[in-house]
């Protein structure tokens, strides 16, 4: 079993801030793959459904970013999960629009969804770090991270949030280097190969 946690914060007034791409991401993921309907449990919102047989446990903490871990905490304690099988989506302004990074433990970086986490169930879970883009003045991350998406940004978040759900399956079956492989192909697919001449064809011309 695994718990796929998406960070953001609760209500209508933040559901497109750059903050709550982790929710916009379970969203997606949770449709794709036919997981039951929304339902309020453990501080939040829960849906469940299986991915490629695994069953799996979504999340959306409803404590507000800097309180995340104690959803996650009684989520995981409920269901004894163990860190290790615990996934954490959410945004990262250190990465680039539209680039995705996993990695397992580290720091906080100063996510505060993340120290929370941290400080409820240890740091021996998995990060998948969705790039937002950083606003080039650390005095301004706060409200950077706290506005809506532009409409320019939907030309990436919408291929992004589908790449992910399409690449899913490998991130749950702990495929983690294939799943960030195969979101950058569907990002940037490779360019279709030239077609070679065909002998046949010019022989006759």
């Amino acid at each position: 079993m695994r718990l796929l946690v998406g960070l953001g914060n609760p209500g209508k007034d933040y559901r497109l801030n750059r903050h709550n791409i982790g929710f916009m991401a379970l969203d997606v993921i949770a449709g794709r793959y036919r997981f039951s309907s929304w339902r309020n449990r453990f501080q939040g919102e829960t849906a469940d459904g299986e991915v490629d047989g695994v069953k799996v446990i979504a999340l959306k903490p409803g404590t507000y970013m800097n309180r995340s871990g104690q959803a996650v905490g009684e989520a995981a304690h409920f269901y004894k999960i163990a860190p290790s099988d615990v996934i954490v989506v959410y945004d990262e302004i250190e990465l680039a629009p539209g680039k995705v990074k996993v990695k397992q433990g580290g720091g906080s970086a100063g996510h505060n969804g993340i120290k929370s986490i941290d400080a409820h169930i240890g740091n021996d879970y998995w990060r998948v770090r969705l790039g937002v883009g950083h606003p080039g003045n650390k005095d301004r991350v706060a409200d950077h991270v706290l506005e809506n998406f532009a409409k320019a940004d939907v030309a990436w978040l919408r291929p992004l949030l589908d790449s992910v759900a399409d690449a899913i399956p490998l991130m749950i079956g702990g495929a983690e280097n294939k799943f960030m492989t195969k979101v950058a192909l569907l990002m940037n697919p490779p360019a279709p190969k030239p077609k070679k001449p065909d002998p046949e064809a010019e022989s006759n011309t």
